[in-house]
């Protein structure tokens, strides 16, 4: 029989788009805590690059 380990997810992040405009939704979850952006557009579509410079930074 093996143990399954409890996963507690800490911060989320969701990038959402409704009515034309786009926002970052940060939660921090230990504290209850959510940060919202708006974000324009051009960051957008920068995100790839940004998630694969963090990745990066993280290997």
């Amino acid at each position: 029989m093996t143990e399954t380990a409890i996963e507690e997810v800490l911060y989320s992040a969701e990038l959402r788009h409704a009515k034309g405009k786009c926002t970052l939704v940060i939660n921090d979850h230990s504290h209850g805590k959510e940060e919202v952006y708006v974000v324009p557009k051009a960051a957008v579509k920068k995100f790839p690059f940004y998630l694969a410079m963090l990745k990066s930074k993280l290997s």
